[in-house]
């Protein structure tokens, strides 16, 4: 029974693939370790403007916290270029890295299957 409307929203496909697995782990992980530095630096700066005790042990804590931020955004980029080096670029419809990938599994098979069947067998289907 169509009424004639539209729908609220309609599913568009996604302009960009999704990231890998450990790629987004890391980027959230990235994510909130920024969010939790941010917040212990405005912390450190209201502190050192009200004249706090406590504005100095922040301070040290913000200025550990920037580096460990700092890893955590180096981390997001190394695990992404370690993806695609194992795992190799993927472009549609079908990828050379995937196609390369096939070629020597067909030739390990291959190497594998002969040394099974040895050297009497190959130079007896070879004759």
């Amino acid at each position: 029974m169509d009424t004639g409307r539209r729908p609220l929203w309609q599913e568009e496909p996604a302009a960009r693939p999704r990231m890998a697995d450990p790629v987004r782990t890391a980027a959230a992980r990235a994510v909130i370790i920024v969010a939790l530095t941010l917040i212990q630096a405005m912390v450190a700066f209201l502190c050192t403007l009200a004249g706090s005790w406590f504005a100095f042990p922040a301070v040290l804590s913000t200025v550990a916290s920037t580096v460990v931020a700092t890893w955590g955004v180096l981390d997001v980029w190394v695990t992404r270029q370690v993806w695609v080096q194992r795992n190799g670029v993927q472009s549609q419809p079908s990828s050379t890295a995937r196609e390369l990938r096939r070629e020597r599994r067909r030739a390990r098979r291959q190497r594998r299957r002969e040394s099974r069947e040895g050297p009497s067998r190959a130079s007896r289907t070879a004759a």
